[in-house]
């Protein structure tokens, strides 16, 4: 077996909200949507860069309040982004974490949140001497 990506799948209740949370807010794209048939709940598939997330209104895909824990880079670029939106239900802080990094946590309308991190650069540096 030879695993080619891992897609989190996200629960949301509110499609409206979650284009606003995603699209509008953080920079995702649409790639697709789906219903089973008119007035059905949604599943969507949404990216920013390489991390694709999965979006479902049914029940029993996925529980709120999950959380996934995205490395990225220029953290302190995006963050900046995300405050100058002005986004009315949340300001999320540039942290120091433990783990050497700085992290960015956001949570969407539905109690979810996805992590941002970053690795310090003389973590990164420290860690490709080794």
């Amino acid at each position: 077996m030879n695993i080619e990506k891992t897609i989190p799948i996200l629960r949301i209740f509110d499609y409206q909200k979650a284009v606003e949370f995603y699209v509008g807010w953080l920079d995702f794209k649409i790639v697709w949507e789906h219903h089973f048939e008119e007035n059905t709940p949604v599943y969507m598939e949404v990216i920013k860069d390489d991390l694709t997330l999965h979006l479902s209104e049914h029940h029993g895909d996925a529980t709120p309040g999950s959380k996934v824990f995205v490395w990225c880079t220029d953290l302190k670029a995006y963050h900046q982004q995300l405050i100058e939106k002005n986004y009315k239900y949340n300001r999320p802080g540039f942290e120091e974490a433990f783990y050497n990094a700085w992290c960015v946590e956001v949570i969407d309308p539905f109690g979810n949140k996805i992590s941002f991190n970053e690795k310090k650069p003389e973590y990164r540096s420290r860690r490709t001497n080794e």
